[in-house]
């Protein structure tokens, strides 16, 4: 038995495979990319491009085997409106269905799918369990819920489907969004909230997904969806003022009027000069927590990263690479999952 995992040299595959090979699991990565990394003296790889059918085929899979796919178009860089479908659904959505259907023919019956918490869209209970409401409200969080309808249907035929739905995936290799924050700390200027800041913010660390999907294996993998987070996430206004303090920086916090903020930021996307994704700004000051008593319970998994101590590592990547004259603009771009 061996482990596929598609888009294992992406963000968090990168760090699954290099966990299944160090507990001597047999490891083929199917991925567009190949980067330089310790793992590949160990593992396999073979060149895939999740949006082609013939080249998803491509990838030896036998029955019995165990199949991840990490691959996705995240939401950084930032995409226009016209953009936005293009972007997401040929690698989100119908990458993974070509993966669910080769991994079907070939005698494969276990998957594990990463989506998103992007699924939920709006509030509309807290703490957000895996029950609430599926109602996306942009391209991005709508095509890993497609996705989540393509996998029930596969599902229906005998596979063993475990969907792992992330809050903000932070960790080393992606900065996106948090480069436009870091700057202006970096720069000691006031940085505004949307809102009060009173609302907390839930990460998740790159590590704790990779175990995730590891423990998925182990239990089984049950035909069930899981929200990963951080535990007991704090305030915004206390998260980044902590890091401001840490920082050195001279930044201030500025609460502003979460309506007239959205307007604003609604009205550049209409204008296509986007400062961020409408999934982002749309709930940035919800009381948007994501309730993982379930995954707990099943696989006993535990997140060991503190929202506070994810956000410091982060900027301390931030910092290490301007010292080193790198051009880090809003991102640093790892593809896939």
């Amino acid at each position: 038995m061996k482990h596929v995992i598609f888009g294992g040299d992406g963000f968090v595959g990168r760090y699954l495979a290099k966990d299944l090979v160090e507990r001597g699991e047999k490891v083929l990565v199917a991925d567009i990319n190949k980067t330089d990394l310790a793992h590949y003296k160990k593992a396999e790889f073979v060149h895939c491009d999740v949006t082609n059918s013939a080249s998803v085929s491509d990838v030896k899979i036998a029955k019995g085997d165990m199949v991840y796919n990490m691959s996705a178009m995240m939401l950084s860089p930032i995409q226009k409106r016209i953009d936005r479908y293009p972007f997401f659904y040929p690698v989100n959505t119908f990458g993974a269905a070509n993966i669910m259907a080769h991994t079907y023919a070939s005698g494969g019956r276990k998957l594990v799918q990463y989506t998103t918490d992007m699924v939920y869209g709006k509030t509309v209970q807290t703490p957000q369990d895996e029950k609430h409401p599926i109602e996306p409200i942009g391209h991005y969080g709508a095509s890993k819920a497609a996705t989540e309808k393509i996998a029930d249907s596969w599902r229906e035929k005998g596979m063993n489907i475990t969907i792992i739905r992330p809050r903000l995936i932070i960790g080393p290799g992606r900065l996106g969004i948090l480069g436009k924050l870091f700057k202006l700390i970096d720069m000691g200027l006031p940085v505004p909230m949307i809102g009060s800041g009173k609302n907390p913010y839930q990460f998740i660390s790159v590590f704790d997904c990779a175990d995730a999907a590891r423990l998925a294996w182990e239990h089984g993998v049950p035909n069930k969806a899981y929200n990963i987070g951080s535990d007991n996430p704090p305030p915004v206004k206390e998260l980044l003022g902590d890091l401001i303090k840490s920082a050195g920086s001279k930044s201030i916090l500025i609460p502003t009027p979460g309506f007239a903020v959205k307007w604003t930021l609604a009205t550049l996307d209409w204008l296509n000069v986007p400062l961020m994704d409408p999934e982002q700004y749309m709930i940035a000051d919800e009381y948007c927590v994501r309730d993982t008593s379930a995954i707990k319970a099943d696989f006993g998994w535990t997140p060991k990263y503190r929202d506070e101590d994810m956000l410091k590592d982060a900027y301390a990547e931030y910092r290490r690479a301007v010292d080193a004259g790198v051009n880090v603009g809003n991102s640093t771009v790892v593809a896939a999952e």
